[in-house]
């Protein structure tokens, strides 16, 4: 009797596809054809509060994640933690630290990962015969310069891998960023390559290499003078999907707690053909902040799916 080997990886694929790729109504003909789906989820309860529109603003440890050249426009050497409850059971996390070399230069390192849980093992004829699990995990090595007080540049390089029962996948890939900063920080801009890079190894021998999630990411930030709220907006522009935008507001009035609201397009794909659920696409946010460090919690509704959380502490080492 065959065990289900190959079922699981199907499986998998099936639910990332469904969770990241278009909607069933819509799709678009490259949806589900990149390899490492788990790149494409967003990271950070505090960015993600504002919709993932974050890419302009990069001014805390989430810049690992959404512009590597914005930990350049840090005064501090610091650290994230942070943990995601995802839908149907999946699981992420994210460990990182930022340190400081001189004025100039910056570096840091953070491992990005999601567990698949635990799932039931059969033959073909739907014996059970023990259970198996999956995952991936990401390690990022960040360098970051400030080419002027203005000029912020950054590259990250990716160490990819993914794990199925025996069966493993490998990749390498980079992000490169650059912000721009204006005066005081009234307004902030930012662009990003992300995930350009190669599949290394395939689960099989005779499996075929897929690309990676590669996406150009733009955004900025404003800080309009005497109101207490940073706007922020993104426009990302997938390879494997189609262009979609996110905004995002984070409301610091009554500082230590901070208040967030953001939106996504791509929340959108979430929602099936007949559903009704318009609140996909939404997030919702608090910061708390204390000591040099700040607490953050999210929370998005994901229609037909279910509801994702995540939790992140930063700050001050």
């Amino acid at each position: 009797m065959m065990k289900n080997s190959y079922r699981f990886p199907l499986v998998v694929g099936v639910v990332l596809t469904v969770c990241l790729a278009a909607p069933v109504t819509a799709v678009n003909s490259d949806a589900g054809t990149t390899a490492f789906s788990f790149l494409k989820i967003n990271a950070g309860a505090r960015a993600v509060g504002m919709g993932g529109a974050f890419t302009g603003l990069a001014d805390d440890e989430n810049s690992l994640y959404y512009n590597p050249a914005g930990i350049a426009s840090m005064e501090r050497r610091s650290f994230i933690l942070g943990y995601h409850n995802y839908f149907v059971g999946l699981q992420s996390g994210m460990v990182g630290l930022i340190t400081i070399i001189d004025r100039q230069h910056y570096v840091g390192a953070y491992i990005n990962y999601l567990n698949y849980g635990t799932f039931v093992q059969t033959d073909n004829l739907g014996n059970e015969q023990g259970e198996f699990g999956g995952g991936d995990v990401l390690f990022g090595f960040t360098y970051a310069r400030r080419y002027t007080d203005r000029v912020l540049v950054g590259i990250t390089g990716k160490l990819i891998y993914e794990k199925i029962q025996d069966y493993s996948a490998s990749g390498l890939a980079v992000d490169i960023g650059l912000k721009y900063r204006s005066d005081r920080d009234r307004w902030t801009a930012g662009l990003m390559i992300q995930n350009l890079g190669t599949q290394l190894s395939a689960f099989t021998d005779r499996a075929e290499k897929d690309g990676l999630p590669t996406a150009i990411r733009a955004g900025g930030s404003v800080l309009p003078r005497g109101l207490p709220i940073q706007f922020t907006g993104d426009v990302v522009i997938p390879a494997d999907n189609d262009v979609y935008f996110a905004l995002g507001g984070e409301y610091f009035e009554v500082r230590p707690l901070f208040i967030r609201l953001g939106w996504s397009g791509f929340g959108s794909n979430l929602r099936s053909s007949d559903s009704e659920d318009g609140l996909a696409g939404l997030a919702f946010g608090v910061g708390f902040e204390w000591k040099n460090k700040q607490f953050s919690y999210s929370y998005s509704p994901g229609a037909d799916l279910g509801d994702s959380h995540r939790i992140t502490l930063t700050g001050e080492i």
